[in-house]
């Protein structure tokens, strides 16, 4: 078994449940069913990994005032169902066991396997979309939650409103001349040293590639050949779903920072990415659950004896 099968046997989406009218009641009455609680952008932890509850201990009065919305995040690899209980109070524990903490999702994601940060991931994601789009954007009337939490109808218009994810580009810009160049950057907003690959959202009517492109050209002052896709990765920052790729720089010496959002670039050396990924030298890179650590990564891999 693959890994990517071994996650998929971990956690079904179960989609096509969302459909039955009573699911979260029946599933909200199943001893068997897991909780995982999110409040804001803050997942809870236990050992390591998501803390994961009995149905019991979310359900009946003492939640009462807890909870503003379930949802259904699907099923385990024993079939168990999966929920999602969004706390009103951000700061909520949610109860009080000693061994449970409240991490932000940038902070917690790195320690979890891929499963479990992609389950986070979904459930940040909804969760906060669940909380801060209660009304209907074309008539201001109070949406109902159906679809196991996965959709919104509006009783007044009767339009269906679903969780909003926007795309963005990320792409590591490799030097034609010189394959051991890779271009970063160092936004204005982050600390000295600490350098990424290149990002922004897709315009209205614009094409990946094409934001690619442009999206170099505005930050960094080049232009780019061949756009190759790499992966994605759905991130709730604030509701992306980033598209990663590599691209060639055509004139490696016009690089220039915009000066607003991008302050410095320049190019590093293999060996200089390699010992940043070893955690030696200045130099800070992303974290591993981004996927920028993967495009840079990848890419330091592929040229290594």
């Amino acid at each position: 078994m693959t890994s990517s099968d071994s996650a998929r046997a971990r956690w079904d989406r179960a989609a096509d449940e969302r459909i039955i009218a009573e699911l979260l009641p029946t599933v909200l009455g199943d001893p068997a069913t897991r909780v995982l609680a999110i409040s804001g952008e803050r997942v809870r932890l236990r050992d390591g990994g998501l803390a994961w509850d009995t149905v019991d201990g979310w359900v009946g009065p003492s939640a009462a005032g807890q909870v503003a919305e379930w949802a259904f995040l699907g099923r385990d690899e024993r079939g168990a169902a999966m929920l999602m209980a969004v706390l009103a109070d951000e700061g909520a524990p949610g109860d009080d066991d000693a061994s449970v903490t409240n991490e932000s999702l940038r902070v917690a994601a790195p320690d979890l396997d891929r499963t479990e940060a992609a389950l986070a991931v979904t459930a940040v994601s909804l969760g906060r979309w669940l909380l801060e789009a209660p009304f209907c954007p074309a008539c201001g009337t109070r949406t109902e939650v159906l679809h196991a939490g996965w959709s919104r109808r509006c009783p007044s218009c009767g339009r269906e409103h679903f969780p909003r994810t926007d795309p963005a580009v990320i792409v590591a810009i490799t030097n034609r001349h010189d394959p051991d160049l890779l271009l970063l950057g160092s936004n204005a907003a982050w600390p000295d040293q600490r350098y990424s690959c290149f990002a922004g959202f897709v315009e209205a009517g614009e094409s990946l590639e094409g934001a690619v492109r442009r999206e170099v050209r505005e930050e960094a002052g080049v232009e780019v050949g061949e756009v190759r896709y790499r992966a994605s990765q759905a991130w709730p920052y604030p509701r992306s779903l980033m598209v990663g790729f590599t691209a060639e720089a055509v004139d490696a010496g016009a690089a220039r920072p915009d000066g607003e959002e991008i302050v410095s670039l320049r190019w590093f050396h293999r060996q200089e990415i390699g010992d940043a990924l070893g955690g030696r030298g200045d130099l800070l890179l992303p974290g591993p659950a981004s996927i920028a650590h993967r495009l840079i990564s990848e890419w330091h891999a592929a040229g290594s004896p």
